[in-house]
Order: structure tokens, then C-alpha cells, then sequence
């Protein structure tokens, strides 16, 4: 908007017709007085102030526009029919005119001047804008950056303060801090530990879990740089996501030797005992099979009853004494995998076959949906018909309400996958995790189901060692689906 300042009104009606003609929003005032209090309130791009007033003359109202910082910086073009020596001229100027222009006017040199002056007013009016823009993004910034200085640092006082050792890195896998703890094991703050011979190498393990964008866990043996002993440490890395993205990873290195200790202790224990158990129990299923089948030549003998039932429990214990032998044997990495290529589709028939067989219950239905596969995949037929064993009799055992089972086999170019799925008790999602770990048994089964809680771990560890994957999704009192996946090479 324009302000026009003069104390004739026929000078003002004229200059207000000809710069509405050319589309200006115009406003007027009478006197330096009106034209002050004018400026104040409103926004003006340009200011045609007429030098001879009475009262305030042109000059004052300028040199008084001047002392205000909202209207120092308006344009002033001044007016003027009497004042045209050069030493009003520069006086003009002096109080903060921008042109002087001298009555009578040329409308076409005066809207030059108008059109000029207007614009290059708009334009500083934009980039002060844009600056005060600029400025204001500026300082958001420095206050975000110092924001986020002082939660890193907060955050990496928390790491310092851990027990374990802690470090980060960036989302491309860089070491980017570590806390004191790290140099016990490492020289360099951008190298992982040196871990035992026998372990997975740390950077590949990553490597792998970072292209997937999954946490890794990992137990591996550390060596003490001071004492060059190797204990046994629990790694976990984990993605932190924003958005849909990785920002960067979050690790800890869990001194768990003195708890492997103990458990290799227990883990003799139960070996030893289990072997001493096994010796005497085959003895007793011999003798109790001799008195079975000398009591069955007499039909009429109730006491063959008696004798099928205890060869049942004797087959049970069997069956415990083998996995607490098998959890030994894993542990002290010894149970063996005899891979070889083998038809995986005739096995899975098979087994289904054996527990429908074998099942004291007639009513469970096990729904077959096994794809065909074509060719044969290396793997251990014993013992993944062990695995499949236990998720079968899991799914029925688990599934007091409900005998229906499905079985279901999916292929593609890696890797075969299969899934047993029952629509029994289900599992909590909290509790999922765990239940592949050793002894682990969910608290809301434990008192209904029997079970020693290492049927899955070592099923687990058949899988691992098959190089394939394991687990479950499960609601609670609608059912679980369990899987596992071989590779095809």
C-alpha cells in the first residue's frame, strides 16, 4: 500500500486517481501529524510525502519516520512546487527521502519512479522475510543439534556406567563408540574383539543380520587382553529403526563365563547320570518284555495289563533319559548330524503315519498340505524326523479341545520350509522367545502338561546345526503354528 501525505486535497485526489488507475492500493493523510499515526499502525510500501505542510513540514515527518524501526525503512519520495535549490534538495535526502521530485509533476516519470521504488521495497520486504526465515531455521537447528549433543552424551554416560561392555555403530555398520570395558578385549575402538578360533568371526555374523535388518545374538569366547584367557561372552546387536529405517545399531557384550561354568558342571551331572540310568533301565524293559510276553501265552492272566502299562512308563523314561542325553551331547559338541541327500516329502508322510499309528487317541486328524518337492535335500533323517516328532505330538498334546492338526510344506528357491499348526492353548507373545531355551516351560501349561522343557531346545539346535531356521507364532486359546526351514544346498 501507498501512503500519499499532503495538505491539499486536490493534490491528493489527483495523485490517488492515477496510481489506483495502475492497480496501487492507496491511503491518504492530510498532515505529518495523521501520516505518523497512519505509519504506525499500518504497513506501507511507499511513502509520497509533500515537503510544504503546515505544522510538521515534509522534512520533520521524515527525520521523525526515521526514529522508528517500523517506519525507518519505508521509501520516501518527496514533493515539492516551492523547494526545488539544491540545498532542499540534499536536505531531502539527508532525512531519509530516497527521490525528490518537483511539482508540476510528470505522471509518467512519477509512476516510473512509484513502480521502481514499490518493488525494490516488496523485494527487501521478501528476503528480510526469508532471512528472518533463515535465521529462525538456523536457530532451530543449533538448538536441536544442542538437544541431541546432550542426549547422545546423556546416552553414552549410560553406556559408560553398564556393566557390560557397550558400543554403537552407524547404520553401515561403523564402530562409532565404545565404552572403558571394550579396551579389556580390543586395541582398537573400530575393531570387534579377538574371538576363539573355534567361534563364528563377529563382523561376518553382523554382516549378515545387517543386510536383513535383524538382531543378532551370539555366544562366542573373547580373549582378555591382559591375561590372554578366553571367557565366554553373550553378544546383542540391535537395529535401531526410524521410521522404517535403520539409524544405527545398539550392542553389549555380556560376561557369561562363570554362568557356563556352572552349566557345563550340570551338564556332566546329567550326562553321567543319564548314562548309569540308561544301563539298569534297558535291563528292566528286557526283563519286563520277557514277563510280557510269558504272560500273554495265558489270555486268561489279568496281570498282562499290569505289564503293558509298566513297559509304557519304562518306554517313557527311556524317552526322557535320550533327550537328557541329547541336550549333553549338544553341549559338549558332540551330537552328531549325519547329512545326506534324502527325500524330505516321504519323511514328513511317513512320520505323520507313525503318530496316527502310534496315538492312544483315534479321533486326532492331521490335514496334510505338503507340496511336492523334487529333489533331495542334504539333511539328517533320524533327527529331523526327531523335530518333526515333537512339534506333532506338541500339537496334539497341547490341543486337549481340539485333535485337528495341519501339516503344511513351502518351497522356494533356497529353501524348503514346514509347518505344524494346532489350534490348541496357544502361547503369550512375551513367552515365545523362550521357549526354545533349555528347561524353559510356559508357567500356564506346566501344571496341566508334563514335560522336562527340552523337547524345542534340542530341536532348536538340530536345526541350527542344519543351517536352517526355527520358530513359532501363536494367540493365546486360539492355537501356534511351529516351523522350521531347511536349505536346499
Amino acid at each position: 500500500m501507498i501512503l500519499i501525505v499532503d495538505d491539499n486535497q486536490n493534490n491528493i485526489y489527483s495523485l490517488k486517481k492515477l496510481l489506483e488507475s495502475k492497480d496501487f492500493q492507496v491511503d491518504t493523510a492530510n498532515s505529518g501529524e495523521e501520516a505518523l499515526g497512519k505509519a504506525l499502525k499500518n504497513s506501507y510500501a511507499l511513502i509520497i510525502l509533500d515537503v510544504q505542510m503546515p505544522g510538521m513540514d515534509g522534512f520533520e515527518v521524515a527525520e521523525t519516520f526515521s526514529g522508528y524501526s517500523k517506519t525507518k525503512e519505508i521509501p520516501i519520495i518527496f514533493l515539492s512546487a516551492v523547494n526545488t535549490d539544491k540545498r532542499f534538495i540534499t536536505r531531502g535526502y539527508a532525512s531519509g527521502g530516497i527521490d525528490y521530485v518537483t511539482k508540476p509533476i510528470d505522471p509518467e516519470i512519477l509512476l516510473l519512479k512509484v513502480k521502481t521504488f514499490y518493488h525494490l521495497q516488496e523485494n527487501n520486504l521478501a528476503m528480510k522475510k526469508t532471512q528472518q526465515s533463515l535465521e529462525l531455521e538456523v536457530k532451530g537447528r543449533r538448538e536441536s543439534q544442542v538437544t541431541m549433543k546432550s542426549e547422545i552424551d546423556h546416552f553414552h554416560l549410560l553406556l559408560e556406567a553398564l556393566p557390560q561392555i557397550a558400543f554403537t555403530l552407524t547404520k553401515d555398520g561403523v564402530i562409532n563408540f565404545v565404552n572403558n570395558k571394550w579396551y579389556q578385549y580390543s586395541n582398537s575402538e573400530h575393531e570387534f574383539p579377538e574371538t576363539h578360533p573355534d567361534d563364528h568371526i563377529i563382523q561376518d555374523e553382523f554382516e549378515r543380520c545387517r543386510k536383513k535388518g535383524q538382531a543378532l545374538q551370539l555366544e562366542t569366547r573373547l580373549k582378555n587382553l591382559e591375561s590372554g584367557e578366553y571367557r565366554y561372552h553373550l553378544l546383542r546387536m540391535s537395529p535401531v529403526y526410524e521410521g522404517n529405517n535403520v539409524k544405527n545399531w545398539v550392542g553389549t557384550f555380556t560376561d557369561i563365563d562363570d554362568q557356563k561354568k556352572v552349566e557345563k558342571e550340570k551338564d556332566e551331572f546329567l550326562s553321567i547320570a543319564s548314562h548309569e540310568l540308561k544301563t539298569p533301565l534297558t535291563s528292566i524293559k528286557a526283563y519286563m518284555q520277557l514277563l510280557d510276553r510269558k504272560l500273554k501265552l495265558d489270555n486268561k492272566n489279568a496281570e498282562s495289563v499290569y505289564v503293558a502299562k509298566a513297559l509304557s512308563q519304562v518306554e517313557k523314561l527311556n524317552s526322557l533319559i535320550s533327550d537328557l542325553l541329547d541336550v549333553s551331547k549338544i553341549e559338549n559338541g558332540k551330537l552328531k548330524i549325519n547329512k545326506k541327500p534324502a527325500n524330505l516329502e516321504n519323511l514328513i508322510h511317513n512320520t505323520i503315519d507313525i503318530i496316527l499309528q502310534t496315538n492312544e487317541n483315534s479321533s486326532v486328524k492331521i490335514e496334510r498340505h505338503i507340496g511336492k518337492i523334487e529333489r533331495l535335500i542334504p539333511f539328517d533323517e533320524i533327527r529331523i524326523e526327531q523335530v518333526l516328532i515333537n512339534f506333532l505330538t506338541n500339537a496334539i498334546k497341547y490341543s486337549p479341545e481340539n485333535n485337528h492338526v495341519i501339516v503344511t510344506t513351502f518351497v522356494d528357491e533356497d529353501e524348503v520350509k514346514v509347518s505344524v499348526t494346532d489350534f490348541g492353548i496357544g502361547i503369550p507373545d512375551f513367552k515365545q522367545d523362550a521357549v526354545f531355551h533349555k528347561f524353559y516351560r510356559v508357567e500356564e501349561s506346566s501344571l496341566q502338561f508334563q514335560g522336562m522343557g527340552i523337547g524345542l531346545y534340542i530341536c532348536s539346535e538340530i536345526i541350527k546345526q542344519h543351517n536352517g531356521t526355527i520358530g513359532l507364532s501363536s494367540k493365546v486359546e486360539e492355537g501356534s503354528t511351529f516351523y522350521f526351514t531347511l536349505p536346499l544346498n
